[in-house]
């Protein structure tokens, strides 16, 4: 079987090989990730994840393509490029839970199969020093809500319910689950 990673993520690439399996190839999917008007988060996660198969040409592979989204309530928060945006993102978390929901896409044999992964997420309140250290870090540039809970972030959760892997990126049982069923 033929695998070909739809995502450029280097954390999505160190999840699958956490679990033995290194992609044929990848393939980074461009879509517009723009949320449809009335569109839930989980739906979101699961759309997006679905039409970053649809954009990979792979010739009879197995496509493989994830998308996390963060959410506080119906509130879907921004993959942060501003500082401006990383701050506002810290803000609405800072002290309280949140949710991470990672939807995962296999299309195989021209069948696309989904999984969905939740997790809660809870920060503790953060100062204003916390925060502008980590603006200063840089690590928060591109990642849903403004932070990577894989590095220095993980500092400020004080619980988590639900996947470590889906919040860094791909959940790793819902995953290993897709590709042993197109085996």
């Amino acid at each position: 079987m033929r695998l070909v990673l739809a995502s450029a993520s280097p954390r999505r690439l160190a999840l699958l090989a956490q679990i033995g399996i290194t992609p044929d190839d990848i393939v980074a999917a461009d879509i517009d990730e723009t949320p449809l008007k009335g569109e839930t988060p989980r739906l979101l996660a699961l759309r997006l994840a679905q039409a970053k198969t649809d954009a990979v040409k792979a010739d009879g592979a197995v496509v493989l393509a994830a998308d996390t989204v963060v959410a506080v309530g119906r509130r879907v928060l921004p993959k942060a490029e501003t500082e401006e945006q990383a701050r506002s993102c810290l803000a609405l978390l800072s002290g309280r839970s949140h949710r991470v929901l990672t939807g995962v896409a296999l299309l195989a044999a021209g069948k696309v199969r989904t999984r969905l992964a939740e997790a809660r997420v809870t920060f503790k309140r953060l100062s204003d020093a916390e925060v502008e250290a980590y603006i200063a870090s840089g690590e928060w540039r591109g990642k849903a809500g403004g932070y990577a809970i894989q590095g220095l972030a993980g500092r400020y959760v004080t619980n988590i319910v639900g996947s470590y892997s889906a919040i860094v990126g791909l959940p790793l049982y819902e995953t290993a689950n897709l590709i042993e069923g197109a085996r």
